[in-house]
């Protein structure tokens, strides 16, 4: 049967639908209901056009209300072309509530076949209840996306364009003694790096839920949308459970093991044409789940068999939970111990073989990134 590509009126994915007389097709994405006029020629193109926009243009108004700020307006990320990724200009402001601000992203993939995840939702929930509970955090200052089956907002699914309107919401406004908390648990990849400013020629990217049909984020974007805009007095965590996650900041200073055996801050870009990825005089810090080149696992190892969590997501709220007031060193050490522990767990040889037959060389290893050098061991973690 002929058929024919329009775009939800919703998150803007690609529906192929019937080039028969359909009134409605349901989004197998976000699940919004699209009224489709019959390919009865040129109008037809005109109709869907206007019909997507004004969706579009619905789903921009919802997410504005009443009181917005913006505390930096006319923003713009650069004006001279150098290496890494340029998005647009930010869009018009965003309610923005207060210093404490989180975007919270669990995906799923339900229905992707082999891709489906089962730990990531729960991962979210965690972490919002952490977040609120132990670390000041007002609920309604946390944008949460996830595709669980029960969630029906179609602006709060996890799609490209909706996350990357949440990095943006996120960003827009900070001023000095802000907290942001960028959270993804979801799957990451790499591809190969068009700028050339990665040492290992590949960029780190996440997964959004319609990346077949959409591409994934690169992290050059990530890096331009919440690291490069954060202003001086302001502090961006990002806590990453994917795989290839490591440098998916795209942060210039990577915390690791010398050739001489010794701990120190290890730049990652070449010195000779470094790129613009730094702050506007913030700190941004990014706590990931694996070095670029592992894997991050999730288990029910951790929840005593009870339910699947990120084996990385878990022992970061664990350890913040059982050590209040450690250092920076302390939280990567103590989260390493955790993981390396799985695999003598009972709860592992029933559910994860992946842990189990897994050298200790292979388990991952929670990795810490910054944009600037500071004294790790010194320097404790405040969200």
């Amino acid at each position: 049967m002929a058929s024919r590509q329009v775009r939800c009126n919703q998150c803007g994915s690609v529906l192929m639908v019937p080039a028969a007389a359909v009134r409605v097709v349901e989004c197998r994405v976000c699940h919004g209901m699209n009224q489709i006029r019959p390919s009865t020629g040129p109008w037809s193109q005109v109709y869907n056009s206007f019909h997507q926009f004004g969706g579009r243009l619905r789903s921009f108004v919802n997410t504005i209300m009443p009181g917005s700020v913006n505390r930096n307006p006319g923003y713009y990320y650069g004006t001279t072309p150098q290496l890494g990724y340029y998005p647009q200009p930010l869009r018009p402001s965003y309610n923005v509530f207060g210093p404490k601000r989180a975007v919270l992203c669990g995906i799923r993939y339900h229905g992707q076949d082999s891709q489906q995840l089962n730990g990531t939702v729960n991962d979210v929930k965690n972490m919002n209840m952490f977040l609120v509970k132990y670390c000041g955090f007002p609920r309604e200052s946390i944008l949460i996306l996830t595709d669980d089956m029960e969630e029906r907002d179609p602006l709060k699914f996890p799609t490209k364009y909706n996350i990357q309107m949440a990095m943006r919401w996120l960003i827009e406004g900070s001023q000095s003694g802000d907290s942001l908390v960028f959270h993804f648990a979801g799957h990451g990849a790499q591809e190969p790096d068009m700028s050339g400013d990665e040492l290992d020629r590949s960029d780190e990217v996440i997964c959004p839920v319609d990346s077949r049909e959409q591409g994934n984020i690169l992290d050059d974007e990530i890096n331009a949308t919440i690291v490069r805009p954060l202003p001086r007095g302001a502090k961006l965590h990002a806590v990453i459970d994917s795989c290839h996650s490591g440098t998916v900041l795209d942060l210039a200073y990577v915390w690791s093991l010398s050739r001489e055996g010794y701990w120190t801050w290890d730049y990652q870009y070449y010195r000779v044409r470094r790129p613009n990825k730094d702050t506007s005089g913030g700190v941004a810090i990014c706590i990931s789940g694996c070095h670029d080149d592992q894997s991050s696992k999730e288990t029910p190892a951790l929840s005593g068999g009870y339910a699947f969590t990120g084996a990385f997501t878990y022992s970061f709220i664990y350890t913040m939970l059982n050590e209040p007031g450690l250092s920076y060193g302390r939280l990567l050490s103590a989260m390493r111990s955790i993981i390396r522990g799985i695999p003598n767990d009972p709860y592992a040889s029933l559910f994860n073989t992946d842990f189990i037959f897994a050298s200790r060389q292979d388990l991952q290893e929670p990795q810490l990134s910054s944009s600037m050098e500071f004294d790790v061991y010194a320097t404790r973690v405040v969200l």
